[in-house]
């Protein structure tokens, strides 16, 4: 890796933003969201390599900016604008029709706002696509669209009912539609209250779309107009407070089970019966389970005595300095705090952003106490949701170690 390259990453912040790469002529190459655009851009050079084109030309980044944004949600939108207007020839490269979602809205009275993919749009012809909508926001590659839109919809009480229904549609009820469904919103003010605030939105304008509405706030509590004053006070706050924590988990737990090639585990053990012949195991598992061309053994060379956790520590940093092997998304170990604080260490030493979950057995292995090292929150979820899988490992790691153990105390026996 480059020097000027180190002294970028170092610049990076713990934040969710938009990264760009360029190359050694200057060419924007690639546009990248992230929930950390540290752990994120530093991933692309820790050793990991995927058949993504934008992965196979790391070497040839020499420059990288990025735009930190107030949420995960303005991620998107920001990578989706920059995307349509620069079309950087790796974003091409490594599109997926079927991953690349859009936003519209339509033509209709009432506007009515959709997500589209790609493949959508392309069946339908550019002059379909032109009558049937008056705005397309995108692309938006790997876009959540269930749960972009529930926050959307919720923001700017974007309505999905259709005007002269016989009752309230729920959303009504709820609080969440301005009443399209019942008439009391006419197409005109739906427009100016909803779908214009929305279209900022989406074309980033976050902070004017703020101080318009500070200003019609302030203008309908003049007017005593406290119900108008109220909408806008709620949408202020959640503009400048997007709840998007949804949004990330959904979207990183997905990502992960649809790249599994990129979803590596790796679990540790450390097996011994005495102050020597002590080794360790690395046993590895995708999202569908073992993957054993990439189990590793150890034999342990520089720890005296029986210390589980420095065996650990001589694995783990053996393990590391191994460039040509692929990077881990997730490291396991099988112990607890003292096990899971070593790992820590190590990683912290070496500049590496891994998620780190121990899991603690106690004395009889009659528990599955987890412990979870992560700054990224939606780890927490994929973890709840992937104990099982994880607790595999941590058996499989065990039953490796064992087994290593064996033959190698067999093998030093006299016959």
């Amino acid at each position: 890796m480059e020097n000027n390259i180190q002294k970028q990453l170092k610049t990076l912040p713990d934040k969710s933003g938009v990264y760009l790469f360029y190359n050694h002529g200057g060419e924007l190459v690639y546009v990248g969201k992230a929930t950390s655009l540290k752990s994120r851009v530093k991933s692309y050079f820790s050793g990991l390599r995927s058949p993504r084109p934008v992965e196979l030309m790391i070497h040839n980044v020499a420059k990288i900016k990025f735009f930190v944004t107030g949420s995960a949600l303005e991620a998107i939108i920001l990578e989706g604008n920059l995307i349509k207007k620069y079309w950087p020839k790796y974003n091409v490269l490594g599109k997926d029709d079927k991953s690349w979602n859009y936003i519209v809205i339509t033509k209709d009275k009432c506007p009515r706002v959709a997500t589209v993919r790609e493949q959508e749009l392309k069946l339908m012809g550019e002059n379909k696509a032109k009558e049937a909508y008056c705005d397309i926001f995108g692309p938006y590659p790997g876009l959540n669209a269930k749960a972009a839109m529930k926050i959307l919809r919720r923001m700017f009480k974007i309505s999905y009912c259709r005007p002269g229904a016989k009752r309230a549609c729920i959303y009504r009820e709820m609080g969440e539609c301005l009443g399209v469904c019942t008439g009391e919103i006419s197409p005109a003010d739906y427009k100016r209250k909803v779908i214009r605030p929305l279209k900022m939105f989406l074309s980033g304008a976050k902070e004017k779309l703020i101080k318009k509405v500070v200003r019609e706030m302030v203008a309908a509590a003049k007017a005593e107009n406290f119900e108008e004053a109220g909408r806008l006070r709620d949408q202020l706050r959640a503009l400048k407070r997007i709840h998007d924590i949804a949004l990330i988990n959904k979207s990183w737990v997905e990502d992960s089970a649809s790249k599994k090639t990129k979803m590596r585990i790796e679990g540790y053990d450390i097996s011994n019966l005495g102050a020597s012949n002590k080794v360790g195991s690395m046993a590895v598992f995708d999202a569908d389970g073992p993957v054993k061309s990439q189990y590793r053994k150890f034999n342990i060379f520089t720890v005296p005595g029986q210390g589980d956790v420095d065996c650990l520590a001589e694995v783990l940093s053996r393990r590391l300095k191994h460039k040509d092997w692929l990077m881990p998304d997730v490291i396991l170990v099988d112990g607890g705090r003292p096990q899971v604080n070593r790992a820590k260490r190590i990683l912290y030493e070496r500049g590496l952003n891994i998620p780190l979950v121990g899991i603690a057995k106690g004395p009889k292995r009659a528990k599955n106490e987890f412990l979870i090292v992560t700054k990224n929150p939606a780890m927490y979820g994929w973890i709840s949701s992937n104990k099982n899988l994880l607790i595999r490992l941590r058996d499989e790691a065990h039953r490796f170690a064992v087994s290593f153990h064996r033959k190698k105390m067999a093998s030093l026996r006299p016959v």
